[in-house]
């Protein structure tokens, strides 16, 4: 290794001053590095797990290759650090200790002196044993609650910090298109308004806490052919730009976000990883995006393996840094030598290794890395007092949790009054990763290390339900696909013997079929999986009075249960206090207020359902086949019952104003409730064929018995603004038809507005969001 520049010499380098402006001190150390040293930044490294002061391995690239070792790469300076602490199971103080020690090593190792970025997963909160599993995203959609989504994001992100840690890959802004595809988990549902607004939300207070959020998977991936993984995305640029980006633009714009993950798919043939017009065209030039553009795990290195549009390593990194990928991760393979030896050659501009470089180095500069070595109280702080399961995170988790349960259909069965006569049982009764996606630790990794425990608190359903209501009796099964008849004949008894049975079904999350939901588990249909139809059945056959409860990642066709259960309870994995949730909804303790953030379908084999599609999509007579969902976007019941009325719309508006439309609720019921008062607008004659209504708005609205609040809703005209024939994104003049109500099916108000002047083209300045008051009458 090469002797590290003494930080604290009398004479400071400009690069090295902290009160000069980041572009000159960027210009001033890329002047002094060699495109070795440059390359260097672009380069993640992944460590294998090791005790401080031991010999540092690496992890071995997706072509089982050995890569290369820290000691090989350390020299010539490093970009990024790879998940420390989420590769393996490592108390909070350990990891705390590994981490300085491999920022120790990197910056002695170069000439600069200049640390890593660290990065870790931080979807369902900060990936790492010991640390609060939060809802997952479609729980966050199902809580149409923004506010409560930065909670979460701004107390992971203080986890986050005080262990060391700059940059964490989420949120995931793929809007549902497909619920096959097993990383619906990671979304935050099907509506391109509510993953825009959840997400900037947690792009917001992420970013507060000093965190770098990245924005994942630009772009397309979620609309995958069939719902496969990495499978190509058919798609037009008018669905991917009213559709696709709209999240994006959102969270960059109004988040702030600084990095972003180019997606693994392929749109009308070309990857996002080698797709310039994406990445700097668009991304950049159209959407004035300044910070790091980062590779998904391995994606440079798919150009050559699996999308062939590259013949080599150093084609393939060629390719995605003229795209516009700055740095390379998890670890380095095709950024390396290969690259290199094209910029030697003259192949590869050196400026654009300089641009990428740059980027780092800016962002490394905003990060404090280029400013010397941290005080010594914050490198040897005490990493035993760090803890990422503090009670304040929790209470969030149960409430966040609390906020998402959707509660599908009830007969009057629930809320129970008492555990007398309740019996509990199905396949995620007693079992805790109902509660977790793919992406929280003990799903993603502890599940390779049953030696050890969980690291956190999780109840299951059956646990949680028992200390809610005593006397439950839980005759649970012991395996979730149901693998035999004896779970089905157990079941059955216990129901059979029970005045009401609670029982728990769905999926438990794994990678790459190690699951029946998360990343590479898509299925062919939407059919409970495994034998679990079967028992469901099987129970309700008893007549028994049933309440089905939904532990999943994606909705699952349930028709022919739904409509033979006594109530339907859905919760997305609702994290570690998710047991706790469901059971306080099913106890009454908890007033449901969640809503389908995704649609139901009717029927496992039918096509992918979605409420924002065109109007020859939806049910006609000129087809057999018919998607209207069993439950749809934006559905969900409460206690109690909510009456709209008195709908006021502004009758017109220039093509550049606002228009106010509002309604008021009321409680009609004897208990309070929360309601989540929705906006729709749709476009009755267009120049393109445009969906038959999509979200425009919503609150949610909190009223006692017999309380009525009036909820207003400002919508400016660029909120009706589409891609149009020649693709420029316009506002037409005519008639915009709105509708007002409790769930994207069920719209009691209904009026119009018009829009008067000429057509407008937008720029990326258009207003993007619909403010809503809420005024208790």
């Amino acid at each position: 290794m090469t002797e590290a520049v003494p930080a604290a010499s009398a004479t400071r380098e400009p690069w090295q001053d902290p009160g000069s402006p980041v572009a000159e001190r960027v210009a001033d150390l890329l002047a002094r590095m060699t495109p070795e040293e440059k390359a260097g930044q672009l380069a993640g490294f992944w460590a294998m797990p090791a005790e401080p002061g031991e010999p540092v391995a690496p992890m071995e690239d997706d072509s089982n290759e050995t890569a290369p070792s820290l000691d090989e790469v350390v020299d010539r300076g490093l970009g990024q650090l790879t998940r420390v602490f989420g590769t393996s199971p490592v108390p909070a103080a350990e990891g705390a200790a590994r981490l300085r020690e491999l920022q120790r090593l990197v910056a002695a190792g170069n000439r600069f002196g200049i640390p890593a970025i660290a990065h870790e997963e931080c979807l369902n909160g900060f990936m790492t044993w010991g640390a609060t599993v939060f809802p997952s995203p479609p729980a966050w959609g199902a809580s149409f609650d923004a506010g409560l989504v930065g909670e979460m994001a701004a107390a992971i992100g203080s986890s986050m910090r005080a262990a060391g840690v700059h940059q964490g890959l989420a949120p995931v802004l793929d809007v549902v298109r497909d619920a096959r595809w097993g990383r619906t988990e990671e979304c935050i549902g099907e509506d391109p308004y509510l993953v825009g607004v959840l997400g900037t939300a947690y792009v917001k207070a992420m970013e507060r806490s000093g965190i770098v959020t990245t924005l994942k998977h630009f772009a397309g991936y979620s609309a995958s052919r069939a719902g496969r993984n990495m499978a190509p995305a058919p798609m037009g640029p008018r669905e991917f730009a009213d559709i696709v980006l709209e999240p994006f633009v959102m969270a960059l714009r109004d988040g702030g976000a600084r990095s972003v993950m180019h997606s693994y798919t392929d749109v009308d043939g070309m990857p996002a990883a080698a797709d310039e017009r994406l990445l700097t065209g668009l991304l950049r030039d159209e959407l004035g995006f300044t910070g790091l553009v980062v590779a998904d795990y391995f994606g440079i290195s798919f150009l050559e393996t699996r999308h062939r549009v590259a013949g080599s390593r150093g084609e393939a990194g060629a390719l995605a840094l003229r795209a516009g990928i700055d740095v390379e991760l998890p670890t380095v393979r095709c950024y390396g030598e290969p690259l290199l030896e094209l910029v030697r050659s003259g192949a590869v501009p050196e400026e654009l290794l300089d641009r990428a470089a740059g980027r780092v180095l800016a962002m490394k500069a905003e990060l404090g890395l280029l400013d010397g070595p941290p005080r010594r109280e914050d490198a040897d702080g005490d990493g035993a007092a760090l803890d990422f399961d503090p009670p304040a995170h929790r209470a969030l988790a149960r409430r966040l949790a609390e906020e998402s349960v959707v509660l599908l259909s009830n007969d009057g069965v629930l809320p129970l009054r008492s555990g007398d006569g309740v019996v509990v049982t199905g396949p995620l009764a007693e079992d805790p990763f109902g509660m977790m996606g793919c992406y929280t630790f003990p799903s993603h990794v502890g599940r390779q290390h049953p030696e050890l425990p969980l690291g956190v608190d999780i109840p299951a359903v059956a646990d949680a339900l028992r200390d809610e209501l005593p006397g439950v009796r839980v005759a649970g099964s012991k395996d979730v696909l149901v693998a035999d008849d004896a779970d089905i004949e157990a079941a059955v008894a216990a129901a059979r013997d029970a005045q009401v049975c609670v029982l728990v079904l769905g999926d438990r999350a794994g990678l790459f079929g190690r699951g029946t939901s998360g990343e590479g588990c898509d299925v062919e249909t939407l059919a409970l999986p495994g034998r679990q139809a079967e028992l469901a059945h099987a129970v309700l056959d008893t007549g028994t009075p049933t309440v089905i409860v939904m532990l999943t990642g994606r909705p699952y066709a349930i028709e022919g249960i739904a409509d033979r259960a006594a109530a339907v309870v859905q919760a997305f994995f609702p994290g570690e206090e998710g047991g706790r949730a469901v059971a306080g909804v099913l106890a009454g303790r908890v007033d449901p207020s969640g809503r389908m953030p995704i649609s139901v379908p009717r029927r496992a084999s039918g096509p992918p359902v979605t409420y924002l599609r065109a109007p020859m999509d939806g049910g006609h007579d000129w087809s057999t086949v018919d998607p209207v969902p069993l439950y749809p976007f934006g559905h969900g019941l409460t206690w109690t019952t909510f009456e709209y009325g008195d709908l006021e719309v502004g009758e017109r508006a220039a093509t550049d104003g606002t228009v106010t439309v509002s309604a008021v609720v009321r409680n009609t019921g004897d208990r309070a409730g929360t309601e989540v008062a929705q906006l729709y607008l749709s476009d009755p004659v267009a120049s393109v064929v445009r969906p038959a209504r999509w979200l425009a708005g919503w609150a949610r609205v909190r009223l006692e018995p017999g309380a009525a609040a009036r909820v207003a809703f400002e919508v400016h005209a660029d909120r009706t603004s589409f891609t149009g024939p020649d693709l420029r994104r316009i506002v037409e003049p005519g008639v915009v038809e709105v509708a007002v109500g409790r769930s994207s099916a069920d719209l009691p108000l209904a009026g119009s507005f018009t829009l008067e002047g000429p057509v407008r083209e937008l720029g990326t300045d258009r207003v993007l969001t619909v403010p809503v008051e809420v005024t208790p009458l």
